[in-house]
């Protein structure tokens, strides 16, 4: 079964080189441009996994993560943050809205496939 990943991305470059280099290591990747659209979007189509930009237009990445893990039916799924911000106590902040991991920009795209399967096959994947 090929595991799904929703990218909630509101940067057509990001976006656009991110889901072709993870669908070419075998993932489908679902594309939602703001928070809002990410919520709605995890809740329809119940990826494996959530690559959240934190900064989004509509609903940010901090809100719509808080949303998701409020829903009993999407709570569980496993939420990384992208994020450009690499100050002191973002990942903490990160975590404590209720990502499981964190990842800064620009993506190393070897370390965040890693990230993404530890997270999906370790303790609590699916």
């Amino acid at each position: 079964m090929t595991t799904r990943l929703l990218l909630v991305e509101d940067n057509e470059q990001n976006w656009d080189m991110l889901s072709r280099r993870l669908r070419r290591r075998g993932y489908e990747v679902l594309i939602a441009t703001d928070g809002q659209q990410g919520v709605e979007d995890a809740k329809k189509e119940r990826p494996q996994l959530i690559l959240m930009d934190m900064s989004l237009p509509v609903l940010d990445g901090w809100e719509a993560t808080r949303q998701i893990r409020a829903d009993s039916e999407i709570g569980d799924t496993r939420i990384i943050a992208l994020t450009a911000h690499a100050m002191a106590g973002d990942r903490e902040k990160a975590i404590s809205a209720g990502c499981d991991d964190y990842h800064t920009k620009p993506v190393d795209l070897e370390q965040l496939v890693q990230q993404i399967e530890t997270l999906l096959n370790g303790p609590g994947g699916p």
